[in-house]
């Protein structure tokens, strides 16, 4: 049996001082941020490689500095069954990565499909499906030595094929709504059987935490090109086939998923369990019924309905872990609609204040109490947002916003609009429903309230399954929705994934005649979120995303609400291990039960 480590203060702040002037010793001009080409190679990179890359793209925070502790050894053995509940969805649409939309499904697909990397809590990329690696000098090209023995669910042998299929899939927009995710990876070519060279456009600090990673990435999440054909893809996103430590058995749409252990699996210590069911579970009561009662072991999914948490924190049959979430929650506004229809948002924001949409928008962001809304919605729990880059995103992060902001609170400038709108105390405006999750249905109240309160607004509560209210969000079929994003650790999270004209959240799937653009279009920022994306000096691109993440402040892509924590909740019968605690992810290869 090992022991817990545990650091004194003034160790842990040695170290992270050193850390951090290590991570911060580089020149900006080196398109390898100041490392050696050996610093890059695999299996993993170092945990001063990655701090040292983190800070070349501005991403480095003092939580990546902590020095994790070591967790002990399980006393749980191998095997048996673990039930999980999913919060706040009521069907899992697709597990195919090439479609996957949500946070809560690449957390189940991680457990089936495998990358050429994966990355641990740290944020460390480690070799998954790639051996090793190396890069050249100028950080264009890496060489990939792929696992050798290694076979899909069905029994395929995996190869260099495979990588090339999915990386061929993923770039066609047509296949696969991550294909800017690669837009950076110029070819992939096959040296043999288990060795590819990737060719970059351009050096890429995010590749192996990002594009090649097997979860949050999607894009090069490597698929089975024998199991799509013979299968197709409709039934491939129910029960896909990969490489990973657990298969999918049972799935149907609305059902339970029920995962297996790959006997085959190239690590023969994984995974612990037999095997693991997957049950959603649309609203809050009936989630918490259920893990109190042990009829569920942890819950995953969507965010814990917030007014549970204390409850659960004081039940002594429970463990609650929080930490830092990295992402942003919005109220959405249809500029396609009354009252808050904007044509055109490529105005400046003094020209835009002319409009009587634009002021009903910005009276409803203004008219928003974030601090309320988190101290009874989240009991406490998050950080005032008003822009899409999150706390977690290091020197990125614009405390200021919340002073400069045009969406800064304001009761009184909020009712002052509303009024030069034509809306005096509300009058003339109907009901807004608003989309949003069952799950966040005390947390919309809480909005519905503040909103009556501050403008007289009626805010009806129209809550959908998440499948069928991102199916609207998609086509701009609504008034009002609150969602958000998570995952979110570097820029191109909140600003590429959502606030450029040809995001794949932004209005995707709407009549492209009627509706030019999505929830918002601007071309000047599609174009300092292009150039930021190119931009290797860390205080250059720093000063563009801040730029840009103001003007989408300003002219209220979002009414912004809150930065949230990241909450995992499991049964003391359940061994959730250090290693697999990585923020929005749910890898339960080394969980065990008792």
């Amino acid at each position: 049996m090992s022991t817990k480590k545990y650091y004194t203060d003034g160790h842990i702040r040695r170290q992270m001082k050193a850390d951090h002037d290590h991570a911060l010793d580089f020149d900006p001009g080196d398109p390898l941020v100041g490392l050696h080409r050996s610093d890059l190679a695999g299996p993993q990179l170092e945990r001063r490689t990655v701090l040292r890359l983190l800070a070349a793209s501005g991403a480095l925070t003092a939580v990546h500095l902590l020095l994790p502790g070591v967790a002990p050894d399980a006393h749980a053995a191998a095997g048996g069954t673990l039930k999980a509940g999913w919060a706040g969805v009521g069907e899992f649409r697709t597990l195919d990565p090439a479609q996957i939309n949500q946070v809560l499904l690449f957390q189940i697909a991680s457990n089936v499909l495998s990358g050429l990397t994966h990355i641990d809590p740290q944020l460390v990329a480690r070799g998954d499906l790639a051996i090793d690696w190396t890069a050249s000098d100028n950080g264009t090209e890496y060489v990939f030595n792929l696992r050798e023995g290694v076979t899909f669910h069905n029994g395929d042998a995996f190869t260099a094929d495979d990588v090339i299929y999915t990386f061929i899939r993923s770039r066609n927009p047509e296949n696969s709504i991550h294909s800017r995710v690669v837009a950076n990876v110029a070819d992939i070519e096959k040296l043999s059987d288990h060795k590819i060279k990737l060719k970059l456009k351009a050096p890429q600090a995010s590749l192996l935490v990002k594009t090649l990673e097997r979860a949050s990435g999607r894009a090069m999440t490597i698929v089975s090109r024998g199991a799509i054909e013979k299968m197709g893809t409709a039934q491939y996103g129910l029960t896909p086939v990969g490489t990973g430590p657990f298969r999918v058995t049972d799935h149907s749409l609305g059902q339970l998923i029920t995962l297996e252990k790959f006997d085959k699996y190239y690590d023969p210590e994984r995974p612990k369990l037999d095997k693991v069911t997957i049950q959603p579970i649309i609203d809050a009561e009936p989630l918490a019924a259920a893990i109190e009662a042990g009829d569920i072991d942890i819950i995953g999914g969507n965010p814990i309905a917030a007014e549970l948490i204390d409850r659960f924190e004081a039940n002594s049959d429970l463990n609650v872990s929080i930490i830092t979430g990295p992402g942003f929650q919005s109220v959405w506004m249809n500029p396609h609609r009354d009252p808050f229809k904007v044509a055109d948002f490529n105005k400046p924001v003094a020209e835009l204040m002319k409009e009587k949409g634009f002021k009903v928008r910005l009276a409803i962001a203004k008219a928003i109490d974030r601090d309320r809304y988190i101290e009874r919605a989240q009991f406490g729990r998050g950080t005032p947002a008003y822009g899409s880059i999150n706390p977690a995103m290091g020197f990125f992060f614009d405390e200021s916003l919340a002073e400069t902001s045009n969406q800064r609170f304001d009761v009184e400038e909020a009712r002052k609009l509303l009024a030069d709108a034509g809306h005096p105390n509300g009058e003339g405006i109907p009901p807004l429903k608003i989309l949003h999750t069952p799950s966040a249905r005390r947390e919309v109240q809480v909005i519905k309230d503040i909103l009556k309160r501050n403008l007289n607004i009626d805010i009806v509560l129209d809550p959908k399954d998440f499948p069928v209210l991102i199916d609207a969000f998609d086509k701009m079929d609504w008034d009002l929705t609150r969602l958000g994003s998570g995952g979110d650790f570097d820029p191109d999270d909140g600003i590429v994934d959502w606030m450029q004209t040809a995001s794949k959240f932004n209005g995707r799937n709407r009549d492209k005649e009627k509706f030019p653009f999505g929830f918002f279009s601007d071309n000047e920022v599609d174009a300092l979120i292009n150039q930021q994306a190119v931009t290797a000096e860390p205080k250059k691109r720093r000063e563009l995303v801040r730029k840009l993440n103001k003007i989408t402040s300003d002219k209220v892509a979002s009414a912004f609400i809150f930065h949230p924590a990241d909450i995992l909740v499991y049964r003391k019968s359940v061994n959730f291990p250090a290693q697999s605690r990585i923020p929005g992810l749910m890898d339960l290869d080394r969980v065990t039960i008792s």
